[in-house]
């Protein structure tokens, strides 16, 4: 293994966000010096792994949760913002495909219809209201919705054929949505920067810490798993993209910006099905509401998926909770967490999320029965031996200071980076690869605006993300939307 001594960007964790990341900014400016440092044997094993995510392209057409109800009113505008978000980065894997950069795009993306599906005249009554207000948005003018059984039979047979005409259903229908393997897209992404652009990524290379220097580059210390050999490299920029595992790794740098942060963790299970008779009965991506005070993570759905040129059927998910911040991770993780600047945070969020708490406990203690017992609110008669349990990903959700509750519970995204964007870290969970080209540009913003501001730069990008930081009307929408369905076979 030949390491160089200086780079320019180390980025640390082989998921789909340091792949982005580096080619992102190998295309801004090819000359860039870039490594990717990966602590298990292979990239995209944790949370960009096809089983370890819902595989569902974010988009909005389907997940109520990005639509929430404000007195009596449905909010959309969260809808709009990862709508867009996904659509951004479409036109990023569509612009490698033109490019010639990127192969076959079946294996990483196909198309499954989104549908939203509820029962009781109040759930009904929202999604119609919902249904409503996104109909009246270019963005999601193409929506159906539907009360009728008959039609819900024709949507997805599974659920609706043993329904009966006294129950009070509603379902809406966007047939623009996809399904993603975040798993396949990352390796060929890796595979670009390794073959196109002469970047290397170097697996079983732990990052035992990061340390400023004098000469206002970065530190870094890892060590090779496989030979125990330690080495110091110096960076202008790190990135740290390690999934569950970015939180341990900001507490060991020195900046003011990573206080208070604290992470909990939860794991996740899928049922997942072993008849080809039932998988063939349903092609579609249904998604539900969440119970009555369950955290969004808990929305049920029920999703065909292609994984490794095969079709799947998968429920849940089911919630987890274990002391690992990485599914390959150590129980000691959480633990490890607790710093005294962040006790405050920690206990602040504990003390306002106790019903999270009793319902992390309450998915513990369920049995496979349990689990089938609530896939039956779907579909009727599922029969035990049909499905399996299945482990799926571990994610860490962000805990932040709030001057009001001492610490805050915060579901998605956030990037922390230094004063002078020299270091950037990735907190959170979904919908993260969904919109992992616009997250990383806000990181190449902060990292090298230099490269977004220069004229070449701008030009570029206009080129490979024409959404970005634009003015998103009906017609560029449209035109957009059609090219990235040409270009990725959609």
């Amino acid at each position: 293994m030949k390491l160089k001594k200086e780079y320019d960007l180390i980025c640390v964790g082989g998921g789909i966000m340091s792949a982005t990341l580096a080619l992102i900014t190998k295309l801004l400016k090819p000359e860039m010096n870039i490594l990717i440092l990966e602590r298990l044997d292979k990239v995209a094993q944790e949370s960009s792994a096809a089983w370890n995510n819902a595989g569902t392209g974010h988009s909005a057409l389907c997940e109520l949760n990005y639509c929430p109800e404000e007195d009596g009113k449905v909010s959309i505008k969260k809808a709009i913002d990862i709508c867009t978000q996904y659509e951004t980065s479409k036109q990023f894997w569509s612009y490698l495909t033109k490019e010639g950069l990127l192969d076959n795009p079946e294996d990483f993306i196909t198309t499954v219809k989104h549908h939203s599906w509820v029962l009781g005249a109040e759930n009904a009554a929202y999604l119609e209201e919902r249904f409503r207000t996104l109909k009246e948005h270019f963005m999601f003018d193409a929506i159906e919705f539907t009360k009728e059984i008959d039609t819900m039979k024709e949507w997805f047979p599974l659920i609706a054929n043993d329904r009966t005409e006294d129950e009070i259903m509603a379902a809406s229908k966007m047939n623009r949505g996809t399904e993603m393997n975040y798993g396949s897209l990352t390796e060929k992404l890796f595979s670009i920067l390794e073959n196109e652009f002469d970047t290397p990524v170097h697996c079983n290379m732990e990052v035992l810490d990061i340390d400023p220097d004098t000469d206002l580059d970065w530190t870094v210390e890892i060590k090779n798993l496989k030979t125990d050999k330690e080495y110091q490299l110096e960076a202008a920029h790190v990135f740290i993209g390690a999934g569950g595992g970015s939180l341990l790794l900001l507490q060991k740098v020195e900046i003011d910006e990573k206080e208070g942060y604290g992470g909990f963790p939860v794991s996740g299970e899928w049922l997942v099905c072993t008849n080809d008779d039932v998988i063939n009965q349903h092609n579609a991506k249904v998604y539900s509401k969440a119970g009555l005070g369950d955290p969004p993570m808990s929305t049920p759905h029920l999703d065909t998926r292609y994984i490794d040129g095969k079709r799947q059927l998968i429920f849940g998910p089911f919630a987890g909770f274990s002391p690992k911040f990485l599914k390959e991770g150590s129980s000691l993780d959480l633990f490890k967490s607790i710093q005294f600047d962040n006790i405050p945070s920690m206990l602040g969020a504990f003390w306002h999320n106790l019903p999270l708490t009793q319902y992390l406990i309450e998915q513990v203690m369920m049995s496979k029965e349990d689990r089938m017992d609530s896939l039956r609110k779907f579909v009727k008669n599922a029969n035990s031996n049909d499905w399996e349990v299945l482990k799926a990903g571990q994610r860490v959700q962000i805990i932040k200071k709030d001057e009001f509750e001492g610490g805050k519970l915060q579901f998605g995204t956030e990037v922390i980076s230094s004063k002078d964007g020299s270091i950037t870290c990735l907190l959170g969970a979904s919908p993260g690869a969904s919109t992992a080209t616009s997250i990383m540009l806000e990181v190449v913003e902060k990292a090298f605006p230099e490269l977004m501001h220069s004229k070449k730069g701008k030009q570029l990008l206009k080129e490979i993300v024409p959404l970005y930081k634009t003015e998103v009307t009906k017609e560029l929408f449209e035109k957009e939307l059609e090219k990235s369905k040409v270009a990725l076979g959609l």
